[in-house]
């Protein structure tokens, strides 16, 4: 039996959008299991991990009102597969900045947590990309400065810095 390519396609379809638009957010779920249930994070680290992300996700909107980019799905002339279309300009991906950034803090606490981390951003990067939200130099700068975001944050100490 074939399988159905109205079927297949929504399942990629779904797979897709899921990637892109909803994987992230499993990210942040995880983290929070780490600090709350498993303990492998302590309150402190997953501060990092959120501050990180924040400042890695504001950097990246900061720069986009600098560079105005078109996003693929506009240049093609196609529909993007995220549940939300997106207005603002495309470079850097502030989802792949984000991604990264979480995972880079968690990797930077617990490494092999990390390694897991890591592989859920590449995902959500790659969805932007298949998602046709972002290109591979949008994806690849936002997981830069995501990373560079998170190691910065956590030689200045974060935590000591909120305290004062």
């Amino acid at each position: 039996m074939k399988p159905n390519p109205e079927v297949l396609a929504s399942t990629d379809t779904f797979f897709i959008t899921f990637l892109a638009s909803f994987l992230i957010w499993f990210m942040f779920a995880g983290l929070i299991i780490l600090w709350v249930i498993d303990g492998k994070i302590k309150k402190e680290q997953a501060l990092h991990a959120f501050i990180a992300t924040l400042a890695a996700w504001v950097i990246t909107e900061m720069l986009k009102s600098f560079i105005p980019t078109q996003r693929p799905f506009i240049i093609q002339e196609i529909a993007p597969l995220t549940i939300t279309i997106p207005s603002v300009p495309s470079f850097p991906s502030g989802h792949s900045a984000a991604a990264f950034a979480t995972a880079a803090t968690v990797w930077l606490h617990e490494k092999r947590s990390g390694y897991y981390f890591f592989a859920i951003a590449v995902l959500v990067a790659l969805g932007r990309i298949i998602s046709h939200v972002h290109t591979i130099q949008d994806v690849f700068v936002g997981a830069l400065i995501g990373i560079i975001t998170a190691v910065v944050l956590e030689k200045m100490h974060v935590e000591k810095l909120i305290r004062k």
